[in-house]
């Protein structure tokens, strides 16, 4: 187990570029089964689910060239179906829950997916039920084998159809769409996710071919197609490393530019910052943090306390209150954490409490932070990275703590971040890797 040594209290500055989203990347190379036809992707993060999913693909048959450090292109022209029932490929896929995203377009190009129970962070509960009801609503059947822990899903055929979804899940809705672009007819999604992520793969599918209207709202249509050819496509930077670094800077009181964010993608993400009086200028693309003495949290108009809370999108990511939750520390005044999607995200901050913090975990969503400004010297800590939002957070603390801190179990932050702690060196941080 791989862990990061932290010197603490040292001030960052300079340019960061954020890496290519984490999110996205999951979702179009699952994408690439659905053609037999070059796709060529670049911007993609070198991280670790990505690597592992890129490696389920060769597996199963999908050529890759590694064009440079972030381009890849792939052809699924030659498949190999029975790698499916290989123990090799139930190992591979249940450490990785972005591979339940190959279900969508197997099923749709070759009638036939196995899936077992994915992995993929300790948050709490992720159903599929979302997932598996659309595709069935499309013609699929689903088996479960208990003494396997294995689902068998077959399709003769897909067939267009309308459904309403009981929660507007990102991979779920990214799981249907991609079953449904190869199904004969018209194919309605209502209440489906609308992420910028997803509007990316519906892009990326509509320039192989693909008939999807409504992309950006919560209300997709889908006209079948009979194939798909390939495309070139680009991923957006990743939202939450511009949230995490945003963060970062303002907890070390650093100044520092983050390069290149799509600004006009990270929706409600900055304004959610200056309401935990974080300053943010825009410059053009790139966004600039000055260097914070200290930062208040704003309160309601009535005088109440400011609470930040996720939401589906264009709500409030929730891969970013981890961030929020460790920023609020270091501010003045006092905010209401709730996490509503998940229920086990916020555990981490007995770590935070250790290092000094004032939190009241209320429940398993809900945390109230008192910040205590300037007089907040966290002090430095031993401690173990939960998963990946939770890791990067505990960075942030470190980085800002007295004395010299350890994080263990860094493999967490290495499955969302590239080389995090090459990057923030090189802005000035002390962080070694053992």
């Amino acid at each position: 187990m791989a862990s990061f040594r932290i010197e603490g209290r040292k001030k960052l500055s300079g340019e960061i570029i954020p890496q290519g989203a984490k999110n996205e990347a999951l979702q179009v190379l699952c994408a690439v089964l659905l053609t037999s036809e070059d796709i060529t992707i670049s911007n993609i993060p070198d991280i670790l689910d990505v690597k592992n999913l890129i490696l389920l693909l060769e597996n199963l048959g999908v050529k890759t060239k590694r064009i440079n450090s972030d381009t890849y292109t792939f052809n699924a022209e030659n498949i190999n179906l029975e790698y499916l029932e290989t123990e090799d490929f139930y190992r591979q896929s249940a450490s990785l829950r972005g591979s339940v995203m190959i279900v969508g377009p197997l099923v749709a190009r070759f009638g036939k997916a196995i899936i077992p129970n994915p992995g993929g962070d300790k948050i709490g509960r992720r159903r599929l039920d979302t997932h598996f009801t659309g595709i069935q609503k499309l013609g699929a059947e689903f088996n479960y084998h208990p003494e396997n822990k294995l689902y068998k899903i077959e399709a003769k055929k897909l067939t267009g159809c309308y459904m309403l979804l009981d929660e507007a899940s990102v991979t779920g809705t990214a799981n249907i769409l991609m079953a449904s672009v190869l199904a004969e007819g018209t194919t309605t999604i209502y209440n489906a996710a609308c992420e910028p992520y997803l509007q990316q793969l519906c892009l990326m599918l509509n320039s192989m071919g693909a008939k999807i209207s409504g992309i950006a709202s919560n209300l997709l249509t889908i006209e079948g197609v009979k194939s798909l050819n390939g495309c070139i496509h680009r991923i957006l930077p990743d939202m939450i490393e511009v949230g995490s670094f945003i963060g970062m800077a303002a907890m070390t009181g650093s100044a520092i530019t983050i390069k290149d964010v799509a600004y006009n993608q990270l929706g409600i993400i900055p304004d959610s910052f200056r309401r935990m009086g974080i300053q943010i200028e825009q410059r053009g693309d790139d966004i600039y943090i000055p260097e914070h003495e200290h930062y208040t949290i704003e309160s309601f108009i009535d005088g109440s306390i400011m609470t930040i809370a996720d939401a589906p999108w264009p709500g409030l990511t929730p891969d970013l209150l981890s961030v929020f939750l460790v920023i609020a520390t270091k501010a003045k005044g006092s905010v209401l954490i709730h996490q509503k999607m998940f229920e086990s995200r916020l555990f981490f901050v007995d770590k935070l409490i250790d290092m000094g913090a004032q939190i009241i975990l209320c429940d398993p969503h809900r945390a109230t932070v008192i910040g205590l400004g300037e007089h907040l010297h966290l002090r430095a800590s031993n401690m173990v990275s939960p998963d990946i939002r939770a890791g990067i957070a505990l960075l942030i603390a470190a980085l800002s703590a007295e004395g010299t801190s350890t994080i263990h179990n860094i493999e967490q932050i290495d499955r969302g971040y590239q080389n995090i702690d090459v990057r923030l060196n090189a802005l000035g941080a002390n962080i070694v890797r053992l």
